[in-house]
């Protein structure tokens, strides 16, 4: 059966979030090779990165990213890439120690034409992937993995997420085995500091010995 090809509009988009090409976005609407040479669809422009490096190909199951045989590597989400993956909305991707891209779905890329109005004084916007605190938008935003750790707490709040779930919803049940204490950690330790940076009076995210974390959201003021 033939299959319409994707439109550019509602193709998922590659959007490049750190290193030389930070704030560069391209449509995931047919394959895109990523490296130094300049043949490529996306050249980065940095001596760690291999002429060829990776590769992102759209398909009918969603889009697959897979390594060329790069000589410094490429990480999914955190964690070296071994294999194709098939990415999912959210998802980090690093080429080498150069140049760091997430992915996002052709929806995620809409945001809302305003932010939340209801909530606590911590607000998120899945769609738009924006934090407001005290009704300020965090700017820069949450890194991908910030974002999906605070979104994980904030759907479950004044409830006890445990170590394992969070690790699970921010690395994935395939790769959270490799991950260790000190990754998440620090991870959190990360979270903590940006939340401070934006309301240093108050503590959103509260340890619960031996059971996990959980999100103190207190009513927002006007």
């Amino acid at each position: 059966m033939h299959k319409t090809p994707m439109s550019e509009k509602d193709a998922p988009i590659l959007v490049a979030i750190n290193g030389p090409l930070k704030g560069e976005r391209w449509s995931l609407d047919h394959p895109l090779v990523m490296g130094r040479e300049p043949g490529c669809e996306v050249v980065i422009p940095d001596r760690q990165v291999s002429r060829y490096h990776a590769r992102l190909t759209p398909g009918p199951n969603g889009v697959v990213l897979e390594d060329l045989g790069s000589k410094n590597g490429t990480h999914y989400n955190g964690s070296p890439l071994a294999g194709q993956v098939v990415l999912q909305d959210g998802d980090t991707l690093q080429i080498a120690v150069a140049q760091e891209f997430q992915f996002l779905s052709s929806d995620a890329t809409m945001p809302l034409e305003a932010g939340p109005s209801l909530g606590g004084r911590l607000m998120l916007d899945m769609r738009a992937r924006q934090v407001w605190v005290n009704q300020k938008q965090m700017n820069p935003p949450l890194s991908a993995q910030q974002f999906q750790l605070l979104w994980v707490l904030y759907q479950n709040e004044g409830k006890v997420v445990t170590r394992q779930e969070l690790v699970s919803a921010v690395w994935g049940d395939e790769q959270s085995a490799g991950v260790t204490d000190q990754a998440l950690d620090a991870l959190i330790r990360r979270l903590r500091d940006r939340l401070a940076a934006m309301d240093p009076e108050h503590n959103y995210i509260v340890t619960v010995r031996g059971h996990g974390m959980m999100l103190d959201n207190p009513p927002g003021g006007e």
